[in-house]
């Protein structure tokens, strides 16, 4: 429990209205009640707020809030509303999947005489850790998880419930891998002989780098030579395929079911919508907005959206939607015309006929 002005505070945001009101939790705009916490971010539930009986709302200046609840007036609602859910829920577990108390290795554990760990490593049940790896200090595997030989992990990284690392690849520190993952399996790499195909030595790695967060079940393979690389920051939604000698920047986003093709690179602050497919050896210039289930068949380095198959920038893309749409009249409208011209023919040529037998 904690007031809207303590909890103002501690955001270091502005509080309008009732500072005294205590709130016992958060809700969502339609589920809150009297001493519940809720946020808006998105101005498509302006109309619900309004209808809302929340007691106290996280808003950005200049929104309405219906008379009588607390606002906490902030200049990004969504960031701080992720900071309220930690105020509230101080206990999260977040990737870590234990408390913050479990602490040692487990006696299931096989961890290769050669690994060097540092002290305050986690290692969960079940885990298998090859040789030559090194792992920093505060990260935590989870169990039934495989790090092969000469793979480096930093500090404070999590290595999700099932999530495998094969060999020779490299984490920066703060790194959170999903559980299932797999990162360094082989690149999709075949030469075509006769009526058959020749397997590619896939020799090369991955690296990532710090604070990079990758979801559940994704693929990162590594490179056939040189590496696959994803920058600082990166963050990587559950599902989402990533092929060999892929390079992405720092600070982008992607989401699931995302697949992008061999040798392909993304630049910095992309955002990436779900189910986009990038085909190899092409280019994505930084800041660049790629929307949902975009087939992306060529390099674009433009300002803003491209969407649609095959993508276009947005407003092009947009320009063509609403032409498509508009094909079920304008074939009607041919072959209205169609019939006309049709019926026009047959009469003139029935005078011409008429003028013959006459002459």
């Amino acid at each position: 429990m904690i007031t809207a002005g303590d909890l103002a505070a501690r955001l270091d945001c502005p509080v309008e209205g009732d500072a005294t009101r205590l709130l016992t939790g958060i809700a969502t705009i339609e589920d809150a009640g009297a001493e519940d916490l809720t946020f808006l971010a998105n101005p498509r539930y302006r109309q619900a707020l309004q209808a809302s009986h929340a007691g106290a709302v996280i808003i950005a200046p200049g929104e309405p809030a219906p008379v009588g609840m607390t606002r906490i007036v902030s200049r990004q609602p969504y960031v701080d509303f992720g900071q309220a859910l930690a105020i509230f829920h101080p206990d999260w577990e977040g990737y870590n999947g234990v408390s913050a108390s479990v602490s040692g290795k487990s006696a299931s554990a096989i961890i290769d005489p050669g690994a060097i760990l540092a002290e305050d490593v986690i290692i969960g049940s079940w885990v298998v850790i090859e040789s030559g790896v090194r792992i920093g200090a505060g990260t935590r595997i989870m169990p039934h998880s495989y790090i092969g030989r000469e793979t480096i992990i930093g500090r404070e990284c999590t290595i999700g419930l099932g999530a495998i690392i094969r060999h020779r690849i490299t984490l920066g520190d703060r790194v959170v891998i999903g559980d299932g993952t797999v990162v360094g399996f082989d690149g999709f790499g075949y030469a075509r002989t006769g009526d058959s195909y020749r397997k590619m030595p896939q020799i090369g790695t991955v690296v990532i780098e710090d604070d990079v967060e990758i979801g559940a079940n994704a693929c990162i393979d590594r490179a056939t030579i040189g590496e696959t690389r994803i920058g600082r920051g990166t963050k990587i939604d559950n599902l989402v395929q990533i092929a060999h000698g892929v390079h992405i920047g720092s600070n982008s986003v992607i989401a699931a079911q995302t697949g992008i093709s061999g040798s392909t690179r993304i630049g910095s602050g992309v955002m990436m919508g779900g189910q986009v497919g990038l085909v190899g050896h092409i280019e994505i210039g930084d800041g660049m907005i790629v929307g949902a289930q975009a087939g992306v068949t060529k390099s674009f380095d433009v300002r803003g959206m491209i969407s649609g198959y095959p993508a276009r920038p947005q407003m092009e893309a947009m320009r063509i939607e609403a032409a498509l749409s508009q094909l079920p009249a304008l074939i009607k409208r041919i072959r209205a015309l169609e019939a006309q011209l049709a019926i026009r023919e047959t009469t003139s040529s029935g005078i011409d006929l008429s003028n013959d037998k006459e002459s």
